[in-house]
């Protein structure tokens, strides 16, 4: 039986069950635009984003174990894609990708808050069955980030980022549904 992780928030002081994923709504190219730029120039949906018909994102998400833990944190991040890997990813969003396709590379398109900048990272992208979003892959490199992609994030580690995540400032990120 699956115990529920429990950990007390360095900013509320209270104790908050379960480790919930979070997500950004949209990549950090979207929210620089302005409103009206973003009418005017992008289409953004909850799986994918595209800018002036030549930037070309999808939203996956990355998985990091927690050491210690028998239980994973996920982000949901948004990736950039070629103009070819964005129309065959959008090809296959509602059907399971054929064998042997993909991996596809990817650009990372956020900024995660607690780690040195993050945006345009090397990614590997790779599609999932049953139209889960792909999971994201970073280059193995000494950006901390990856390192916790392949060794795992202290408990401690990820209270500072849920307590954050939880109290900081609004909209930039929010809890991932799913």
């Amino acid at each position: 039986m699956s115990q529920v992780l429990r950990f007390r928030c360095p900013t509320c002081d209270e104790v908050h069950s379960g480790i919930p994923d979070l997500a950004f709504g949209a990549p950090a190219y979207f929210e620089q635009l302005s409103e009206e730029e973003r009418e005017a120039r992008a289409v953004l949906t909850p799986d994918t984003c595209v800018i002036d018909d030549t930037k070309f994102f999808i939203r996956g998400f990355l998985e990091i174990p927690i050491r210690e833990q028998h239980d994973t944190f996920g982000w949901g991040v948004w990736v950039s894609l070629s103009e070819i890997n964005f129309k065959r990813y959008v090809q296959f969003f509602d059907i399971d990708p054929p064998a042997g396709e993909g991996p596809y590379f990817g650009w990372f398109s956020n900024r995660l808050p607690r780690y040195p900048d993050t945006l345009n990272l090397k990614t590997q992208i790779h599609l999932q069955p049953g139209g889960d979003r792909p999971k994201i892959e970073l280059e193995p490199t000494e950006h901390p980030l990856a390192l916790h992609q392949r060794d795992g994030i202290s408990l401690e580690e990820l209270v500072a980022i849920l307590a954050e995540a939880l109290h900081g400032k609004p909209g930039v990120y929010r809890n991932a549904a799913g």
